[in-house]
């Protein structure tokens, strides 16, 4: 369990270099975040830590807008199903909320919502409110009436099938009440259980001599994810109905109506739900639930709302992992007193040297804390960290006495230095100048555009380093990347250990290898296990493109990248050729990958300087040697811009540029930014300049307006 901090030099401070590098950096933080509360149902850090660098990391983007590429954690929710259940692929995506803090944030909301809708003045808003439940989210698909699927969120694209366990829950019906509804039906709800319930479930686990939970969202995941359903039926779990995904006919044209039709249909919806006609309604009802929030026999962390009228929610759409049309106050946090014990220091795939402060493990609310990364050394200094969180000046050192602060219901972080309490030989922490690994390489600090030090420090060792070398490895048979059943962190760090694997080819040559090494004899390991890793392995021999790009472990290219990538290029072959041109600084090979949807020079940079390694080449044609890349599936949207790009120019007068460009994702094409050969259409308001002429140059078709509506359906 780790708390968080937010760099402290304020966004609009930040050079474009220093910008790219802490934005990657907490990209990494944030994935790892995703993974242990989505997968492990064991968050590491608190709701307000999380918050706070999803925050950080979104307004780093909108300062500079050529760091939101597709493998943005801006277009990501959650994290990869953990392989315990079949995957189910969710027919609409399940997307997370944006978050507000501040009753500023709430009025900003709405005046986002007006802009985008061009709504005048006295146009009135009207919301729906409801508590934001912290429970385990859940879909459920029926057809005819009849419950066919139960799927957990996942990454938002797909999840786990928990169909046989969520069938135990009283509060979800097999059928659906009510003799007309629609032939395709998605509910979506919260899977959660009550504080006396949960209360009662430890003291259960505590006599069995079992595992106790950290809090209710923790034992409402864990006994929804057991592999027996009579364990999840033995378990006190409730249902909220509040939301959906696809549905063959809407049956009512609001929010507020949808919740009363799932209430009709036999869901338990919540009874706390209100509507409001205005901000100021919002925040009074932001009040009086937290002032609920200890009386209620349910966690919650904040209030969610969202604009009542359906057609107007369609118009707004979504944006990065999150739609227009709604957004989650959360309430403030919770303090403790802890010690710093020690400092340790761990180095990641990309060589970054991150410090991890290890507490004497202390309790709030319920939730015990022993571990804390520190960023970096000037953030230990007390010159890196958030100025919120951590006071000019008060340096880290070990033995202090911190603060650290808990928000929602989950893991808290530290805040604070209480320097009166620093004992009398604490000494400033000494920031290691080479690696903690056996070659213990040179730490060069990392410089920022304008040639000064930055913050992060990075092992000079790059493949060399043991550590670098494990950690891509990890990342190749994670579930995002190649997914091998039976390789997990230990594994992989004993076969590197003993050389049996120094590089990802060497995984698939493993069964041959084994004629010598006999693994089956090995401490850990029979025979039944050997035969199901040697089955897992091959049974990868064969991947999608996106997830191969993914697995080279590219610096900037993650998952959503790497889907870009691969829709972009559609083989292999044609990526791996654009690439080694990339690699050589071609100029149209540059413009021709920029021109693909958010992928921008921070990504064409780093692939170039990938593939300008002759290790790296090297590496992947081993690689390639060994497995088998599928093309690209192709767009399955049947509209007439589906698979196309477009590009928008000059002012439009019918619709705001941003739901123009909503509109053309929403039907599978790709909103570009720039021109080139490849663009399809240029969409060209009054006032079109370089970008119509670029247009023009390359033969590209240009639409007017009214052009463009009549071709996408109005």
């Amino acid at each position: 369990m780790a708390k968080v901090k937010t760099e402290k030099t304020p966004v609009d401070l930040l050079t474009a270099k220093q910008a790219a590098a802490e934005h990657a950096r907490l990209a990494a933080e944030i994935s790892q975040h995703d993974k242990r509360y989505y997968q492990q149902d064991r968050p590491s850090v608190s709701d307000a830590d999380y918050d706070a660098l999803r925050l950080r990391y979104t307004a780093i983007e909108a300062r500079f807008p050529d760091l939101r590429t597709l493998e943005s954690l801006s277009l990501k929710v959650g994290a990869a199903p953990t392989g315990k259940f079949k995957k189910v692929r969710h027919a609409v995506a399940m997307l997370s909320l944006d978050n507000a803090f501040e009753e500023q944030d709430v009025v900003d909301f709405a005046a986002r919502i007006r802009r985008f809708l061009k709504l005048g003045e006295d146009e009135k808003i009207t919301f729906s409110a409801e508590p934001k439940i912290d429970g385990l989210s859940m879909s459920l698909r029926y057809e005819n009436g009849e419950l066919i699927t139960a799927a957990t969120r996942g990454d938002g694209a797909e999840g786990e099938d928990v169909t046989a366990n969520i069938k135990t829950l009283k509060q979800v019906p097999h059928r659906l009440k009510g003799k007309q509804a629609p032939k395709v039906v998605e509910v979506r709800g919260e899977v959660y259980m009550t504080k006396a319930d949960f209360l009662a479930l430890n003291e259960r686990q505590k006599a069995a001599d079992e595992p106790i939970f950290a809090n209710p969202r923790n034992s409402a995941a864990g006994s929804l994810r057991q592999k027996d359903p009579t364990v999840t039926a033995s378990r006190p779990l409730g249902f909220f109905a509040y939301a959906w995904g696809q549905m063959s006919e809407l049956p009512a044209a609001s929010q507020s109506g949808m919740i009363e039709w799932f209430g009709a249909c036999g869901f338990n919806t919540n009874p706390l739900t209100k509507i409001c006609h205005s901000v100021e309604e919002l925040l009074v009802f932001h009040r009086k639930i937290e002032e609920q929030r200890a009386r209620l026999d349910y966690d919650i962390d904040g209030v969610v709302y969202k604009v009542d009228r359906l057609d107007w929610q369609e118009r707004l759409g979504f944006v990065s992992r999150s739609p227009r049309w709604a957004i989650a106050h959360k309430f403030p946090a919770e303090r403790a007193i802890t010690v710093l014990k020690d400092i340790e220091i761990q180095v990641g795939r990309t060589g970054v040297l991150t410090p991890v402060a290890k507490l004497e493990p202390v309790g709030v609310g319920g939730v015990v804390v022993s571990n804390a990364t520190l960023h970096n050394e000037d953030y230990i200094k007390g010159i890196g960290g958030s100025g919120e969180q951590l006071r000019e000046g008060r340096d880290i050192r070990i033995g202090d006495t911190v603060i650290i602060q808990r928000a929602g219901d989950v893991i808290p972080q530290v805040v604070d230095v209480v320097l009166d309490k620093r004992p009398k030989d604490a000494k400033p922490y000494r920031f290691p100048k080479k690696c903690p690994c056996i070659l213990h390489t040179e730490v060069m600090r990392e410089e920022t555009a304008t040639g000064e030090e930055g913050a992060r420090a990075r092992c000079t060792g790059e493949f060399a380093c043991p550590y670098q070398k494990i950690e891509h490895l990890k990342l190749f048979v994670s579930r995002r990347a190649f997914d091998i059943e039976g390789l997990g962190e230990k594994q992989i760090e004993l076969f590197f250990e003993n050389e049996w694997i120094k590089e990802p080819a060497d995984i698939f040559k493993l069964p041959v290898l084994n004629k010598k090494i006999k693994l089956e004899e090995q401490e850990g390991f029979g025979e039944t296990s050997v035969r199901n890793l040697f089955a897992s392995i091959d049974e990868r021999r064969e991947i999608s493109l996106d997830r191969f790009i993914y697995s080279l472990g590219i610096r900037h290219v993650g998952e959503t990248t790497a889907l870009a990538l691969a829709r972009g290029y559609g083989s292999w072959k044609a990526f791996h050729d654009a690439c080694l041109i990339v690699a050589k600084d071609d100029e149209e090979a540059k413009a021709e990958m920029d021109a693909l949807d958010q992928i921008g020079e921070t990504v064409i940079e780093s692939i170039a300087a990938y593939f300008g390694e002759s290790h790296n080449r090297g590496i992947v044609e081993r690689l390639t040697n060994e497995v088998n890349i599928l093309d690209a599936e192709k767009s399955k949207t049947d509209s007439a811009i589906a698979g196309k790009t477009v590009v928008f120019t000059g002012s439009l007068e019918k619709m705001t540029r941003e739901e123009a460009k909503a509109t053309a994702e929403r039907l599978g094409a790709k909103a570009a930014g720039s021109v080139s050969k490849k663009t399809d259409y240029l969409v060209a308001g009054p006032g079109a300049g370089t970008k119509l002429a670029e247009a023009k140059k390359h033969g590209v078709t240009v639409l007017t307006e009214d052009e463009w509506l009549k071709l996408v359906g109005g």
